[in-house]
């Protein structure tokens, strides 16, 4: 058995979904090797969320999960920062950020333990909904700034492709890189945040994406294969944000000399074009056309913010010094 180097937390972020919790814990409990932490983030759900956590909870040692719930929604964006700063306060080496919508797969971190020999930012395959491998293959063309796909034939003979993309989830990622890039940036509330977070790893260090398979997906959503991928179905708080979060994407860019602002603009324009035809196409409306124009002004309002700054990895924990 292949033994995980260091202690791996799994930070999960829900929201008023209790049924995909409920089994995502579970699956949690079935691993062949535990996790050193599980830190849920419970992003001020109104359901039965807590009642779901405590019941699960008893299936784990005292202490393993925790159950970190917040005031107010943050998003995706903000729970994923919060999960990974409380995991790093606990001492985590690692961090598995993942939606609550995912099953482990029992052998996961024997099947990750290779890759943390070599790399610190590593994407494992999923299953889809219906147990067929779910199309993940990402990377940023920094002139459009946008992630591009590519084959899946790419993981080449040593079965992993480089990437400057991500996915949370289900990203793998050292504290080390944590520490040096700061906290997923909680202003994003949904969308773009995990690409851009994975393409400021990919400053750094190697981000990958392995021929192995660690997670599936549970949520069946609407959805138009296209070949090269597959298009699923948005909500009016995605269209709003996809578009808006273009701002902070171009101003990470910026940061590291990256930004192409004709290139970038014909990203955005892309990415516009690729939402209308979600529209049309996955769902069948024309709606959702005001989400796309009022995240166009917010995003046009953000470029103007002067005031923007990215995280600070100061405010990233500290290493813990207890034993391991």
């Amino acid at each position: 058995m292949n033994s995980a180097p260091g202690k791996i937390a799994i930070a999960i972020v829900t929201f008023n979904r209790s049924t995909y919790l409920k089994e995502l814990l579970a699956s949690a409990a079935a691993m062949d090797t535990p996790p050193f932490k599980i830190v849920v983030v419970d992003n001020a759900s109104t359901d039965d969320t807590q009642q779901v956590l405590a019941t699960a909870m008893k299936d784990f040692p005292d202490g393993l999960v925790i159950n970190h719930r917040l005031d107010t929604n943050t998003g995706g964006s903000g729970g994923f920062s919060e999960g990974t700063k409380v995991a790093l306060e606990q001492g985590a080496d690692w961090v598995w950020l993942m939606d609550d919508d995912v099953e482990i797969l029992p052998d996961a971190l024997e099947q990750f333990a290779p890759w943390m020999q070599r790399f610190k930012v590593i994407h494992g395959r999923r299953y889809d909904f219906d147990g067929t491998p779910f199309y993940w293959q990402a990377k940023f063309n920094e002139f459009l700034g946008v992630p591009l796909p590519y084959s899946g034939k790419q993981f080449g003979r040593e079965g992993y492709a480089v990437t400057n993309s991500g996915t949370f989830e289900g990203m793998l990622i050292s504290a080390d890189i944590v520490r040096k890039i700061g906290l997923p940036d909680p202003r994003f509330f949904i969308s773009w945040d995990d690409a851009a977070y994975a393409w400021l790893a990919a400053q750094h260090t190697d981000v990958v994406y392995v021929d192995a398979f660690v997670l599936k997906r549970k949520r069946e959503q609407k959805q138009v294969n296209l070949g090269i991928r597959h298009l699923n179905d948005g909500s009016p708080l995605f269209r709003f944000h996809v578009i808006r979060n273009r701002a902070y994407v171009g101003k990470y860019f910026a940061e590291y000399g990256k930004l192409n602002r004709v290139g970038f603009g014909i990203g955005t324009a892309l990415t516009l074009a690729k939402e209308v035809f979600r529209l049309v196409v996955v769902q069948h409306t024309l709606k959702g056309l005001g989400d796309l124009a009022r995240g166009f002004r917010a995003n046009r309002a953000l470029w103007r913010d002067k005031s923007w700054r990215p995280m600070d990895p100061a405010d990233v924990p500290a290493q813990l010094t207890n034993d391991r």
